[in-house]
């Protein structure tokens, strides 16, 4: 079992220059993974920013987007933008892609909410003939620096289509921050989705979940203005783990389940909260 931390990127009001500071010491812990939020409706900083500054700051440490809603940006500029991204990692990228479903995430005109499924669909497509140099455009060709891999990528969301796309496209599913009563029937959907599309081996499960072992109530409180207007299945059963007890139960369940790693997201940006979860985690 993999544990990986979150960057606060969408922390309400986060300071922008907290991200590569946040990414640093969460190397230095030793966590496997930095992984980032997507919302683009919150005063927050955007996945593909604080990606770049985290691989800026780091050397060796995985990078996630969980998840990046991918509809609501044209899909040849998405495509150059995390090659970019994962060319000055390293290759240590793994571009996490969901759906969405708020209508205030669309703010590019003809990338509405309506239709984002079948765009999505087009633009993954886009995505592995831009990495093998496809040109952007009527840009030269390539369209990306030689030697740009195709960047791995796993697939979030709770519907069968949202399967379906990882089985043709990606490496594995990311499940959300919800109760494990409400994740496991997902992974082990994911799983069945895998076998039944003959994909070798087994599919990468990784798993989401809040939490705030500081100030426990700022960490509550931005959740829950985070979700306020989530579909309420989801803001209702945000989990949030706030003391060693649930941090260490929440990985036993999820090692009970098969999940090959978790990534713990920050509920608020105290820089400190990467050491209070690495003394416990790591």
């Amino acid at each position: 079992m993999q544990i990986g931390i979150g960057l606060p990127n969408q922390v309400r009001d986060v300071t922008a220059s907290t991200i590569p500071r946040w990414a640093a010491r969460a190397e230095e812990a030793e966590f496997s993974t930095l992984a980032t939020t997507g919302r683009y409706a919150y005063p927050g900083v955007s996945d593909t920013v604080a990606l770049a500054a985290a691989a800026g700051a780091t050397t060796t440490i995985g990078l996630l987007s969980a998840v990046l809603l991918a509809p609501t940006w044209p899909g040849a500029l998405l495509a150059k933008e995390i090659a970019g991204i994962d060319g000055v990692s390293g290759g240590r990228l793994t571009l996490g892609v969901g759906v969405g479903s708020r209508e205030d995430e669309f703010t590019v005109p003809g990338h509405e909410l309506h239709g984002r499924g079948a765009r999505l669909e087009s633009d993954l497509a886009t995505y592995r003939e831009v990495w093998a140099g496809a040109p952007v455009g009527n840009g030269p060709n390539p369209a990306v620096p030689s030697g740009t891999r195709r960047v791995p990528m796993l697939f979030g969301g709770y519907t069968a289509r949202a399967l379906d796309r990882m089985v043709r496209w990606g490496e594995g599913y990311i499940g959300g921050s919800l109760p494990p009563a409400m994740t496991a029937p997902r992974f082990e959907a994911a799983k069945r989705a895998w076998q039944e599309a003959g994909r070798q081996g087994a599919p990468k499960l990784v798993v989401l979940a809040y939490f705030a072992l500081g100030d426990t109530e700022a960490g509550r409180a931005n959740i829950q203005d985070f979700y306020r207007l989530a579909p309420k299945e989801i803001a209702t059963n945000a989990v949030l783990c706030t003391t060693r007890e649930t941090i260490e139960q929440t990985i036993t369940v999820y090692t009970g389940l098969g999940v090959d790693e978790i990534i713990f997201v920050p509920a608020t940006d105290d820089p400190d909260e990467i050491t209070r979860l690495a003394d416990i985690v790591t």
